[in-house]
């Protein structure tokens, strides 16, 4: 007796939630229909949203790229360990191979005296006053690459504290005044996408909120007979939600074709470009973690200005 009380509790508990499930399905499918009896007005409100969230995309993507490319600068936030003259090949060998195993640093280059002073040579015009050298005055060099999430002033600053500690090293050399600009920079950009991104999710707020408002005020009839024959806010307010989580879908997938677009034309220009600093530097479109975000938010922002527009007007309307 228990067991079957327990089955059939269990099965009107399934029962609702599929008819919970089925009647929030024919409310979004039925919003999207009404949505398309009208489209030119639907494309407008639509198209309003992409752009307004197109801003903000497009500024994140470009700070991105902007990242990446000053990530493959060379000696973007590089330091150069200069070793001591008395240090030997096996000390500078082991040096080596310690670096090379340190969990902050991508990528250890060896530049060898000989090869300093060539270089040197070729680039400073002094081949005669080298000549007359007795010996190589330059020492070992070992070129660092922080991973890019040590780049930071901070953790730069920190990695070449602990590199002066080896005894091998003469000193460290890194210009941490250009980093911390970069990173500055990078970080005022970052916060006015930041704002930019508020001040027109607010804006997209406002225009789904308006136009969930208007619909409000035309079905004002027929909301007053649903009231009149016992329908709750509840059961009126769900079309009117789903409208506005239709309107920020597609106000969001606008966004990202308007962004796509705009990099696509951008391609061609910034290659060959890149191909003029003989540069392989190519342009990032959205990548999909972004793309999730842009239509969340959008999503979101839909179902959150239609909810204050119909929290605010339906109370307002009671059949008379």
């Amino acid at each position: 007796m228990a067991a079957g009380a327990s089955s059939i509790r269990r099965n009107r508990r399934s029962l609702r939630l599929d008819t919970w499930v089925v009647r929030h399905l024919q409310v979004a499918l039925a919003s999207l229909g009404r949505l398309s009896r009208s489209p030119f007005s639907t494309l407008m409100t639509t198209a309003v949203i992409g752009i307004a969230l197109a801003l903000p995309t497009g500024l994140h993507v470009a700070l991105s790229n902007v990242q990446q490319l000053a990530g493959g600068w060379e000696g973007a936030a590089t330091l150069s360990l200069f070793l001591k003259k008395e240090a030997n090949q096996e000390q500078v060998t082991r040096l080596v191979t310690s670096l090379r195993q340190h969990p902050q640093i991508a990528e250890v280059q060896l530049i060898e005296p000989d090869l300093a002073l060539e270089e040197f040579r070729r680039l400073s015009g002094f081949e005669g006053a080298l000549d007359a050298l007795d010996e190589n005055p330059l020492p070992a060099v070992l070129v660092i690459e922080p991973l890019p999430q040590y780049s930071t002033p901070e953790a730069t600053e920190q990695l070449m504290q602990e590199l002066n500690g080896h005894q091998e090293v003469d000193f460290t050399q890194v210009d941490l005044e250009w980093v911390r600009r970069f990173h500055a920079i990078t970080e005022i950009a970052r916060r006015g996408v930041l704002v930019i991104a508020a001040l027109l999710g607010l804006a997209v707020l406002l225009i789904v909120g308006n136009t969930i408002r208007l619909e409000i005020q035309n079905r004002r009839d027929e909301i007053e007979i649903t009231k009149l024959i016992g329908g709750t806010n509840a059961f009126i307010r769900r079309p009117f939600l789903y409208g506005g989580i239709w309107y920020g879908l597609f106000g969001g997938v606008i966004a990202w074709l308007l962004v796509s677009i705009s990099l696509w034309l951008l391609d061609g220009p910034i290659e060959r470009l890149a191909g003029l600093y003989h540069s392989d530097f190519d342009l990032a479109a959205i990548d999909i973690p972004t793309l999730i975000i842009l239509l969340g938010a959008s999503t979101l922002l839909g179902l959150l200005g239609s909810w204050t527009a119909v929290g605010r007007h339906l109370s307002e309307i009671e059949p008379s």
